[in-house]
Protein backbone atom coordinates (compact mmCIF):
# COMPACT_ATOMS: atom_id res chain seq x y z
CA UNK A 1 0.00 0.00 0.00
CA UNK A 2 1.43 3.49 -0.85
CA UNK A 3 2.00 5.92 1.64
CA UNK A 4 -0.91 8.07 0.09
CA UNK A 5 -3.50 4.89 -0.10
CA UNK A 6 -2.47 5.00 3.73
CA UNK A 7 -2.90 8.05 4.36
CA UNK A 8 -6.70 7.91 2.24
CA UNK A 9 -7.37 5.47 4.87
CA UNK A 10 -6.60 6.81 8.09
CA UNK A 11 -8.69 9.75 7.13
CA UNK A 12 -11.20 7.59 5.99
CA UNK A 13 -11.64 5.88 9.40
CA UNK A 14 -11.50 9.65 11.21
CA UNK A 15 -14.11 10.81 8.57
CA UNK A 16 -16.37 7.75 8.91
CA UNK A 17 -16.56 8.57 12.72
CA UNK A 18 -17.35 12.07 12.59
CA UNK A 19 -13.61 13.56 13.49
CA UNK A 20 -11.66 16.12 11.96
CA UNK A 21 -9.03 15.96 9.94
CA UNK A 22 -5.87 18.53 8.58
CA UNK A 23 -5.07 17.93 5.01
CA UNK A 24 -3.60 19.15 1.78
CA UNK A 25 -6.29 19.99 -0.70
CA UNK A 26 -5.60 21.42 -4.24
CA UNK A 27 -5.15 25.08 -2.74
CA UNK A 28 -3.83 25.38 1.30
CA UNK A 29 -4.20 23.11 4.21
CA UNK A 30 -7.39 23.03 5.10
CA UNK A 31 -9.82 21.46 7.82
CA UNK A 32 -12.16 18.90 6.73
CA UNK A 33 -15.12 16.85 8.00
CA UNK A 34 -17.76 14.88 6.17
CA UNK A 35 -20.03 17.64 5.16
CA UNK A 36 -22.83 15.95 5.81
CA UNK A 37 -22.36 15.34 9.78
CA UNK A 38 -23.83 18.70 11.68
CA UNK A 39 -21.86 17.76 15.14
CA UNK A 40 -18.65 17.00 13.00
CA UNK A 41 -19.41 20.72 11.25
CA UNK A 42 -19.62 22.03 14.71
CA UNK A 43 -16.45 20.70 15.90
CA UNK A 44 -14.43 22.52 12.74
CA UNK A 45 -16.59 25.83 14.13
CA UNK A 46 -15.60 25.76 17.87
CA UNK A 47 -11.65 24.64 16.72
CA UNK A 48 -11.62 28.14 14.19
CA UNK A 49 -13.15 29.69 16.76
CA UNK A 50 -15.71 30.77 14.00
CA UNK A 51 -19.19 32.02 13.74
CA UNK A 52 -21.73 29.28 12.96
CA UNK A 53 -23.18 29.88 9.21
CA UNK A 54 -20.29 31.99 8.11
CA UNK A 55 -20.32 29.09 5.75
CA UNK A 56 -17.62 26.89 4.78
CA UNK A 57 -16.62 25.22 1.50
CA UNK A 58 -16.80 21.81 0.62
CA UNK A 59 -15.36 19.47 -1.67
CA UNK A 60 -16.20 17.04 -4.90
CA UNK A 61 -14.13 14.90 -6.42
CA UNK A 62 -16.66 15.39 -9.82
CA UNK A 63 -19.15 17.99 -11.12
CA UNK A 64 -21.81 15.09 -11.86
CA UNK A 65 -22.53 15.08 -7.92
CA UNK A 66 -23.45 18.95 -7.91
CA UNK A 67 -26.89 17.82 -8.13
CA UNK A 68 -27.18 15.55 -4.98
CA UNK A 69 -25.96 18.82 -3.23
CA UNK A 70 -27.50 21.67 -5.02
CA UNK A 71 -30.86 22.35 -6.25
CA UNK A 72 -30.75 23.63 -9.39
CA UNK A 73 -26.85 24.32 -11.12
CA UNK A 74 -27.47 26.77 -13.84
CA UNK A 75 -25.66 26.45 -17.04
CA UNK A 76 -22.99 29.24 -16.48
CA UNK A 77 -21.90 26.93 -13.49
CA UNK A 78 -21.08 23.63 -16.25
CA UNK A 79 -19.58 26.39 -18.75
CA UNK A 80 -17.25 27.70 -16.15
CA UNK A 81 -16.25 24.70 -14.89
CA UNK A 82 -15.49 22.95 -18.02
CA UNK A 83 -13.08 25.76 -19.24
CA UNK A 84 -11.27 27.00 -15.93
CA UNK A 85 -8.21 25.21 -15.68
CA UNK A 86 -7.14 26.75 -11.98
CA UNK A 87 -9.03 26.15 -8.26
CA UNK A 88 -12.60 27.38 -8.70
CA UNK A 89 -15.12 27.56 -5.97
CA UNK A 90 -18.61 28.63 -7.00
CA UNK A 91 -21.32 29.74 -4.45
CA UNK A 92 -24.39 28.20 -5.36
CA UNK A 93 -27.96 28.83 -5.01
CA UNK A 94 -30.12 26.25 -2.80
CA UNK A 95 -28.39 23.78 -1.29
CA UNK A 96 -29.30 19.91 -0.40
CA UNK A 97 -28.70 17.34 1.64
CA UNK A 98 -25.96 19.32 4.22
CA UNK A 99 -26.55 20.10 7.95
CA UNK A 100 -27.98 23.86 8.19
CA UNK A 101 -24.82 24.48 10.01
CA UNK A 102 -22.49 24.19 6.71
CA UNK A 103 -25.37 26.31 4.49
CA UNK A 104 -25.27 30.43 4.85
CA UNK A 105 -28.29 32.14 5.45
CA UNK A 106 -29.63 32.59 2.41
CA UNK A 107 -29.68 28.93 1.73
CA UNK A 108 -26.36 29.22 -0.39
CA UNK A 109 -22.98 26.51 -0.11
CA UNK A 110 -19.79 27.44 -1.92
CA UNK A 111 -18.46 23.86 -3.74
CA UNK A 112 -15.32 23.52 -5.46
CA UNK A 113 -14.04 20.23 -7.63
CA UNK A 114 -10.61 19.38 -6.65
CA UNK A 115 -8.06 18.29 -9.13
CA UNK A 116 -5.87 16.77 -6.91
CA UNK A 117 -5.29 13.24 -6.67
CA UNK A 118 -5.22 12.96 -3.16
CA UNK A 119 -8.51 14.69 -2.43
CA UNK A 120 -10.25 13.04 -5.47
CA UNK A 121 -9.48 9.67 -3.75
CA UNK A 122 -10.07 10.90 -0.48
CA UNK A 123 -13.55 12.09 -1.92
CA UNK A 124 -14.27 9.03 -4.06
CA UNK A 125 -13.47 6.36 -1.50
CA UNK A 126 -15.68 8.68 1.12
CA UNK A 127 -18.28 8.52 -1.33
CA UNK A 128 -19.59 12.37 0.16
CA UNK A 129 -18.37 15.89 0.10
CA UNK A 130 -15.38 16.66 2.25
CA UNK A 131 -15.90 20.44 3.70
CA UNK A 132 -12.70 22.19 2.88
CA UNK A 133 -12.09 25.48 5.17
CA UNK A 134 -8.24 27.20 5.64
CA UNK A 135 -6.34 25.78 8.64
CA UNK A 136 -6.49 28.71 10.18
CA UNK A 137 -8.16 30.48 13.71
CA UNK A 138 -11.08 32.79 12.48
CA UNK A 139 -9.53 36.29 11.75
CA UNK A 140 -5.87 35.11 11.20
CA UNK A 141 -3.98 34.31 7.65
CA UNK A 142 -4.29 31.48 5.67
CA UNK A 143 -1.45 29.57 6.18
CA UNK A 144 0.28 28.78 2.77
CA UNK A 145 2.14 25.74 4.22
CA UNK A 146 1.95 22.80 6.74
CA UNK A 147 4.73 24.29 8.56
CA UNK A 148 2.99 28.29 9.42
CA UNK A 149 -0.09 26.47 10.79
CA UNK A 150 -1.04 27.26 14.05
CA UNK A 151 -0.17 24.39 16.80
CA UNK A 152 -3.40 24.73 18.56
CA UNK A 153 -5.25 23.61 15.02
CA UNK A 154 -2.69 20.84 14.48
CA UNK A 155 -3.43 19.85 18.02
CA UNK A 156 -6.78 20.76 17.68
CA UNK A 157 -7.90 17.79 14.90
CA UNK A 158 -8.41 14.33 15.35
CA UNK A 159 -5.48 13.36 12.56
CA UNK A 160 -3.46 15.41 10.65
CA UNK A 161 -2.13 13.78 6.98
CA UNK A 162 1.57 13.42 6.65
CA UNK A 163 3.11 16.74 5.75
CA UNK A 164 5.32 15.17 3.28
CA UNK A 165 1.64 14.91 1.18
CA UNK A 166 2.22 18.72 0.67
CA UNK A 167 1.98 19.07 -3.34
CA UNK A 168 0.28 22.07 -3.45
CA UNK A 169 0.39 23.92 -6.63
CA UNK A 170 -1.42 27.28 -6.56
CA UNK A 171 -0.12 28.27 -3.09
CA UNK A 172 -3.31 30.79 -1.96
CA UNK A 173 -6.73 30.13 -1.36
CA UNK A 174 -9.13 29.55 -4.81
CA UNK A 175 -10.97 32.34 -6.90
CA UNK A 176 -14.72 32.54 -5.50
CA UNK A 177 -17.69 33.07 -7.88
CA UNK A 178 -21.20 33.16 -6.54
CA UNK A 179 -23.84 32.87 -9.34
CA UNK A 180 -26.56 35.90 -9.37
CA UNK A 181 -30.06 34.41 -9.49
CA UNK A 182 -30.40 36.11 -13.07
CA UNK A 183 -27.80 34.13 -14.77
CA UNK A 184 -24.71 35.82 -14.08
CA UNK A 185 -22.05 35.46 -11.79
CA UNK A 186 -19.15 38.12 -9.45
CA UNK A 187 -16.19 37.65 -8.09
CA UNK A 188 -15.90 37.19 -4.48
CA UNK A 189 -12.14 36.13 -4.13
CA UNK A 190 -10.01 36.56 -7.69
Amino acid sequence: MSSIEQEIQSCLQILHSGGTILYPTDTIWGIGCDATNFIAVAKIYRLKQRMERKSMIILLDEAEKLNEYVSNVPEIAWDLLKHVDTPLTIIYHEALNLPENLVANDGSIAIRIVKNDFCRKLIHEFGKPIVSTSANISGSPAPLSFRYINREIVNGVDYVVDESLEVIHELRPSRIIKLEQNGEFRIIRN
